[in-house]
């Protein structure tokens, strides 16, 4: 659920929240987030989950049943042998709590860099948005699924001012769209697979080094608008960022790399 820099602890969190019919719910301990991580690719039958797991039926049935009677999990018999089991997630991943390797900074620095009231809005928002982040990861949680999914319902209203006739179309509309709504400068640097570097990023920019990619709502964006071209359920990878030391962020948009 991490990206390791050299020299940095990796993040792992102590519990995910889980949004379900029901309400929030959460999970933790290694096997369950085991489970939901195998499960957040594909649905799996109980065999392959136990042969992926590497652990007793036993211990796997416990906690497949917890999952289900918690709302995460739904299960679905196989038509053609009732006594074969599927399991899919049937709620939504918004978020992580971590018990440990808090992050730890100084608010401080953000507001002394405010130009107060001489600022142009833009500004304003944009230290909003990045304290609010930053206190919440200083306080262990990390609302990264939340925000992916944000930026999906925003990239859906999004799609219609950026569409085009084909690629070339799309990629100059989208990189006037962040320029103007001054969510960081687009340069396009690969077309196989689609490939964007972007610079002064909105989202990340002013972040301290966590050592993992941070662009969620801005990858949540970007797979509504690729997803919308291409006809496909896409995600866009975030490679670099600032959040990881890098001096862009970088988005990867491979339609190739389905099945």
């Amino acid at each position: 659920m991490s990206v390791k820099k050299s020299g940095e602890e990796s993040h792992t969190p102590a519990v995910a929240l889980f949004s379900t019919d029901e309400g929030i719910r959460t999970v933790g301990g290694q096997v369950q987030m085991r489970i939901l991580s195998m499960l957040g690719k594909e649905d799996l039958s109980f065999d392959q989950i136990v042969a992926r797991s590497g652990r007793a039926k036993s211990t796997i049935s416990v906690h497949l049943k917890g999952l289900v009677d918690g709302g995460v999990l739904t299960v679905r018999a196989d038509p053609e042998d009732r006594r074969k089991k599927f399991f899919s997630l049937a709620s939504r991943h918004v978020g992580d709590l971590s018990s440990g390797d808090l992050l730890r900074s100084d608010l401080g620095a953000y507001l002394k860099g405010y130009a107060g009231a001489d600022a142009p809005p833009p500004d304003f928002f944009r230290l909003l948005f990045q304290t609010l982040r930053v206190t919440l990861l200083a306080d262990g949680i990390n609302i990264d699924p939340l925000l992916f999914s944000t930026g999906l319902h925003v990239g859906e209203a999004v799609t219609p001012s950026v569409v085009g006739p084909d690629l070339a179309t799309l990629l100059a509309n989208l990189a006037r769209f962040w320029e103007k709504h001054r969510l960081g400068r687009v340069e396009v640097v690969s077309l196989d697979p689609v490939t964007l570097f972007v610079y002064d990023c909105f989202e990340c920019g002013d972040l301290p080094n966590i050592g993992r990619p941070a662009c969620a709502f801005d990858a949540g964006v970007l797979s509504a608008v690729f997803s919308d071209y291409y006809h496909l359920t896409l995600t866009a990878q975030e490679t670099a960022c600032y959040a990881m030391g890098d001096d862009h962020c970088c988005f990867v948009i491979n339609p190739g790399s389905l099945p």
